[in-house]
């Protein structure tokens, strides 16, 4: 994906993959909006809301469910071949050092991907200390700066040679692939559809799903698909991965043993959400 550059996302255990960025980095997992009504919608993302294909097979669902879930496009230590997501409810804390202040954007977009998974307790807080994930707006010329306050020289060089990050997104888990925090880092400064498509992406790896997938065209974790919105193939694999019964840690054969009665849930869960009024 190249909006003005490319978008990145990391894990610590740790992991990367690229979507502005994500990376998964020894415990540090890093990966990469708001629905807004139709008079206001950016028009790309109206245009691509027109032609989002909306029917999808089991198998379909299934292969991007476990190509984003499992793995990482750049990997430097620790395992990748289990669950990683949150077990516990999602504060998010906002730190805008940008101009303009997109603040509320990325507000409206949080509560958007909260009414869109169903076992996700994900919300903003106004105090960093009660936070577990932390999402910084900064200017494209801060973004270098900022990458090297949170993961310190060496890896920030690392991050910026690998995946010359537009936006980047990544969490630390623990030994048992419970992921205890994430940093979001966004660049602000640029177009509207750059900027949500990038707002949406990094987001949502940096609950769970780090492994961008160019096999997948559904997903907007494919450097070459881009969204600006939750689209309803990846509320999909949302739901599934934050399914009550799916548990960190768990192996690929552990998730495909409970995907019988998993995946007939989440297809109706998902459908009856999108349903128009």
């Amino acid at each position: 994906m190249t909006f003005g550059g490319i978008r990145r996302a990391i894990a610590n255990s740790d992991v990367l993959s690229r979507s502005f960025a994500t990376i998964l980095l020894a415990g540090i997992l890093i990966a990469t909006a708001w629905p807004a009504t139709a008079e206001s919608e950016n028009p790309e993302i109206a245009y691509r809301r027109s032609i989002e294909r909306r029917t999808f097979t089991d198998a379909e669902i299934l292969d991007g469910f476990f190509k984003v879930t499992f793995g990482a496009e750049f990997h430097v230590a620790g395992g990748v071949d289990r669950i990683r997501k949150y077990a516990v409810p999602v504060r998010v804390f906002i730190d805008n050092r940008a101009t303009p202040d997109r603040t509320l954007q990325v507000q409206a977009a949080i509560g958007d991907i909260r009414s869109r998974i169903r076992n996700l307790d994900i919300a903003t807080t106004e105090r960093r200390d009660d936070a577990n994930m932390i999402v910084s707006l900064v200017n494209d010329s801060d973004l270098s700066r900022m990458i090297r306050t949170i993961y310190g020289i060496d890896r920030a060089r690392r991050i910026q040679r690998t995946l010359e990050p537009q936006c980047l997104s990544g969490f630390r888990k623990d030994e048992g692939s419970h992921i205890l925090r994430s940093d979001v880092i966004i660049t602000a400064d640029v177009g509207e559809f750059v900027f949500y498509d990038c707002v949406y992406e990094e987001l949502l790896q940096a609950l769970g799903p780090i492994n961008d997938d160019t096999t997948v065209p559904w997903t907007m974790f494919n450097d070459d698909v881009q969204m600006g919105f939750f689209d309803l193939y990846d509320q999909y694999l949302l739901n599934i991965l934050y399914d009550t019964r799916v548990q960190p840690g768990m192996t690929r054969a552990d998730v495909q043993t409970l995907i019988p009665k998993v995946l007939p849930d989440v297809r109706a869960w998902v459908e009856d959400n999108n349903k128009g009024p």
